[in-house]
């Protein structure tokens, strides 16, 4: 019988990938000699290749009509058995629709996340899980995976480590604490203004460093940070992707909130503190963190009704996590793990 040939669609983004891997692991593991291809956005391209659980990584710009017709070349010539789309929107389900993958499995109506998207898939599958991690987890058990998610590693180039160690180096820090105040949506953003008090405070009261990591279009408010962190000598760091895995994995610990880098961070290893406001952490949190007593902790006010709304300001729960909340939930986590 010829080996499975699997089509992964996740086209982004950072966070979302990173709760794409246990599900895709599961995969891997149940089938190691299965060619596994991941389609995904130029942009993670290197994400993707971190983890080593693809065959190959192919790039689609869905906003680019010439990118879309030679994906779905690809994929037609790829003659695969199964496509499993972990997004849940149209442009995902879409391409293994048209390429005419005979077996496309997805979310039900409940789990999808754009209205009919399922009448693209030929098995829908109705999750169970809380956590987006396993709910992913579900599509591979339903592609035949033994289990629903597996164990992966993240390789971080040694040109990044080097030169994360050099910046260190440079900047006379012995330890540091990543803060990492943006996340997409303005209203699950902790204030930048109380990021820089933490930074003051860490600074002042137990000596810490602290960098401040941000990504594109985000340089306006790193700098909001830095001016807030006054002379607590915090610096602010973008760079590589692989410079961002070294940074964060190095660090002591890692404040942030539903955000790609927090998510990036837990799948490294790091100690984290979660800040959360309207999303759910039971559904987006720290994932292998929460299974490692102490490394991750999530502060979130009590009693929010979870939204995925996108507002212009922070959410008013958020205002609620007090720095004193995050200072005091940097030394626990320092001291459990």
């Amino acid at each position: 019988m010829a080996e499975a040939r699997f089509l992964i669609v996740r086209l982004g983004s950072l966070g979302d990938i990173v709760h794409t891997f246990p599900a895709v692991a599961a995969l891997r593991e149940s089938f190691p000699s299965a060619k596994i291809v991941w389609i995904t956005h130029p942009r993670w391209r290197d994400l993707v290749a971190a983890a080593g659980l693809a065959s190959e990584i192919w790039d689609v710009e869905t906003r680019s009509f010439a990118s879309v017709r030679g994906a779905l070349g690809k994929i037609r010539r790829g003659n695969f058995s199964t496509a499993i789309d972990y997004q849940g929107l149209w442009k995902s389900a879409a391409l293994p629709f048209l390429a005419r993958v005979p077996r496309r499995i997805g979310f039900s109506s409940s789990g999808a996340r754009e209205a009919g998207v399922p009448l693209l898939y030929s098995d829908r599958v109705d999750v169970r899980a809380t956590h987006v991690a396993d709910k992913n987890g579900e599509l591979s058990l339903a592609a035949g995976a033994a289990k629903s998610v597996g164990k992966f590693m993240l390789a971080i180039p040694d040109e990044a480590r080097a030169n994360v160690a050099n910046l260190v180096q440079k900047k006379g820090i012995q330890k540091y604490v990543v803060l990492s105040p943006g996340g997409g949506w303005i209203s699950k953003c902790w204030p930048p203004e109380r990021f820089g008090e933490l930074a003051r405070r860490l600074f002042s009261e137990v000596g810490m460093r602290s960098v401040i990591n941000y990504g594109p279009g985000e340089e306006g408010l790193a700098k909001r940070v830095v001016g807030a962190a006054g002379p607590s000598a915090a610096i602010s760091y973008s760079a590589s992707f692989g410079e961002l895995m070294a940074i964060l994995q190095s660090a002591d610990c890692v404040v942030a909130g539903d955000t790609g880098p927090l998510h990036l961070a837990d799948a490294l290893g790091a100690r984290v503190v979660a800040i959360f406001g309207p999303t759910d952490p039971q559904r987006n949190g720290p994932y292998l963190g929460r299974r490692e007593t102490g490394r991750a902790i999530v502060l979130r006010a009590e009693n929010v009704t979870s939204t995925y709304k996108r507002e212009d300001a922070p959410h008013p729960s958020l205002l609620q996590v007090s720095v004193d909340d995050v200072f005091r939930a940097i030394s626990l986590v320092k001291a459990t793990s």
